[in-house]
């Protein structure tokens, strides 16, 4: 019975996480008149995390975890929003800043190092 809330409680942290992503995709997008789509924002939160969670469950160092979601998040946004690489480079940053303000707080009361669910705080 322990296992299954165990991977009950992954199943919801995952979940967490891509959604905490993908609003943060959305909203930056929103903010600045790009009009990314929310099944777009879904798509690059759901890569991110995924591909975070995976990286870290092959027991891959720190510093990998960190970087490799960022490309893949950075490829899919330009892809999707088709503007200009200045405006890319601008929805990238508040959508990092976006990030980083949730992160806080999830951090605090999930005790995540990131918001990969699989990485939790020491």
């Amino acid at each position: 019975m322990i296992r299954g809330v165990v991977r009950l409680k992954y199943l919801f942290d995952f979940a967490l996480a891509i959604s905490l992503t993908a609003f943060s995709y959305y909203i930056a997008s929103f903010i600045l008149e790009n009009e990314l789509l929310l099944w777009q924002a879904f798509v690059i939160g759901f890569s991110v995390v995924s591909l975070g969670a995976l990286t870290e469950k092959l027991g891959s160092p720190m510093w990998l975890i960190i970087f490799i979601p960022f490309p893949i998040g950075m490829i899919l946004l330009y892809l999707f929003l088709n503007v200009s690489v200045p405006q890319w480079f601008l929805n990238y940053m508040l959508t990092l800043t976006i990030y980083t303000v949730i992160h806080i707080p999830m951090s605090y009361f999930f005790h995540y190092h990131s918001l990969i669910p699989a990485w939790k705080l020491s």
